[in-house]
């Protein structure tokens, strides 16, 4: 088709925007949403409520595992080593790696170069990309009392005093677990505060330096306030993955000496699968994912308040 004065006009495509129209793109997500996460929290609220060894018919008995968990010793000791287990994943993390982003961003790549830097990044990665069997075995090799590699070079510099059971002896177990966490997380949060260091403006240090304020004064004034919205990421997913730890309790002391290192989410593993008493397993990991639950959403909110003001 020609306008009038014989240049062609280009019909325009009418797009509907209508919401409806969105909702195709939530489907497969919604669809994996309630296959992975609802359907399997709903059959495990269910059998939360029961009695079951696995075979048979379930025995509907109420909120009778409810009531058994709240006088259980052993289910209130594994919550409170995950507030250890919180300290060691998300808090001590946390404080190290804002230091040492800090650090390799300000100091390590303006005089050793930005290679430096990343590849003293990348070590301190590494462990998270480790298979958590293989960290295990490992942490588990040099926590040997006998010819571990920890008591081996103690011995070494004339300080067999310092030789310990590290992970057989119920008051020091659960500090060598914590050291090994410490160990597997520092190497995440370093990595996403210097992404968040990058997006800070220099204009800011170099006024301040200007000014007078050493580095200290600036890492507190500058690049804490600046990174308050990572840290605020880091400490939510490492709280909850501090909830919900298992494979390095497994691997290290299957939650022993007795109960010392033991955690929800390996309670629940052991009732289910060494005592088959799945019902009251069920009641523990429901239980675990209502708090996760509500810790993250208070987080979150706690994150977006913070985030509103931090833009404003």
């Amino acid at each position: 088709m020609t306008s009038q004065t014989g240049t062609p006009t280009r019909r325009r495509r009418v797009v509907s925007e209508s919401p409806a129209g969105y909702w195709w793109y939530i489907v497969p997500g919604a669809i994996g949403f309630l296959a992975v996460v609802l359907i399997p929290f709903g059959m495990n609220a269910y059998y939360s409520l029961t009695t079951w060894s696995g075979v048979g018919d379930p025995q509907f008995v109420g909120f009778d595992n409810y009531t058994q968990l709240m006088a259980d010793a052993t289910f209130w000791t594994s919550f409170r080593n995950s507030v250890f287990f919180i300290f060691a994943m998300a808090v001590i993390p946390t404080a190290i790696g804002v230091v040492v982003a800090a650090v390799l961003f300000d100091f390590i790549a303006p005089r050793f170069g930005a290679r430096t830097s990343s590849l003293l990044r990348a070590l301190f990665y590494l462990p998270q990309i480790l298979p958590i069997a293989v960290a295990g075995v490992l942490w588990k090799w040099m926590y040997q009392p006998e010819y571990g590699v920890i008591n081996t070079m103690l011995s070494a510099v004339g300080l067999d005093g310092l030789r310990q059971n590290w992970l057989g002896d119920s008051d020091l177990a659960i500090y060598s677990v914590m050291n090994v966490l410490i160990w597997l997380q520092i190497g995440y949060t370093v990595v996403l505060f210097m992404a968040g260091l990058s997006r800070v403006d220099p204009a800011l240090h170099e006024a301040a330096e200007l000014d007078g304020a050493g580095w200290w004064q600036r890492f507190r004034m500058i690049t804490l306030v600046q990174l308050r919205p990572e840290i605020s990421v880091v400490l939510i997913t490492t709280s909850v993955a501090a909830l919900k730890v298992f494979a390095p309790i497994y691997v290290l002391t299957k939650g022993g000496p007795g109960t010392s290192t033991i955690v929800p989410a390996y309670f629940s593993f052991t009732n289910f699968f060494t005592t088959t008493r799945v019902g009251y397993g069920a009641a523990v990991a429901t239980v675990l994912a209502l708090l996760v639950t509500i810790i993250a959403v208070a987080l979150l909110r706690y994150q977006t308040r913070t985030t509103e003001g931090f833009d404003e």
